[in-house]
């Protein structure tokens, strides 16, 4: 693995673990000619997996897209970022399993809000709001009275 400071191929492995719910490595290296550590990771490269958008466009699937929304929706909230991890594992996951080529995005965002709605509401609603496009107050209010029916509240 080449240094990313000094360019140096001479570099070895100080310490390796597993990530994203075991489907990738992180590993510590250490280059031999300048002293200095980095951090690398290697997953699998699976089939390649394409998300139908709501328009009828195609795009590759993006774990760090789905990532970015993930932290957008779960900002200032008591969630850890290795839950976020957690959740885009699962459901990249979960996409692959399916033994599609392709899968529409609906399906990607249903099954973040499944797991979002398990953790924290207030994540949720912050990704229900973009996922259905919400625009006026009145969408937030539909979600949180069906969310509280859902959950037997009132």
């Amino acid at each position: 693995m080449k240094c990313p400071f000094c360019n140096s191929l001479k570099t070895h492995v100080l310490e390796s673990r597993a990530v994203d719910g075991g489907t990738s490595i992180r590993r510590r290296r250490l280059c031999e000619s300048c002293n200095k550590r980095f951090t690398t990771y290697e997953a699998i490269k699976g089939p390649a997996l394409w998300v139908i958008k709501k328009d009828g466009r195609r795009e590759p699937f993006d774990r760090e897209k789905l990532r970015k929304g993930l932290l957008r929706a779960t900002q200032k909230r008591p969630i850890a970022i290795d839950c976020v991890s957690k959740i885009v594992a699962e459901v990249e996951q979960e996409m692959m399993s399916a033994e599609m080529a392709e899968v529409p995005s609906t399906s990607i965002g249903t099954a973040v809000m499944d797991r979002l709605k398990e953790i924290d509401k207030v994540a949720w609603l912050r990704f229900a709001s973009v996922y259905f496009e919400f625009g006026e107050l009145r969408d937030f209010e539909k979600a949180i009275t069906k969310t509280t029916k859902y959950n037997g509240k009132k």
